[in-house]
């Protein structure tokens, strides 16, 4: 059973760690420092780096459930 946990955890670290690179990846097509006030760069990357984390992990926790779903589909058709 131990092992099994473990994989899973792996499994869910890297899904997070991709989905928030690809955000990354994709938020870099968005110009956010238009809606910024002027002198205000920290803010701009602090405000890039939460919004990556924030929807990749969503992404992320969205594909973990739907594959944990999925596997367990088969438990509804067991006797």
């Amino acid at each position: 059973m131990m092992p099994i946990v473990g994989q899973h955890a792996l499994i869910s670290i890297i899904v997070h760690l991709a989905f928030i690179a690809v955000t990354w990846w994709t938020l870099q097509a968005v110009r956010i420092d238009v809606l910024l006030k002027p002198n205000r760069v920290v803010q701009g990357r602090l405000l890039y780096i939460l919004l990556t984390i924030a929807i990749g992990s969503t992404v992320a926790n969205f594909f973990l459930d739907y594959w944990a779903w999925s596997t367990d589909l088969p438990y509804l058709f067991r006797e």
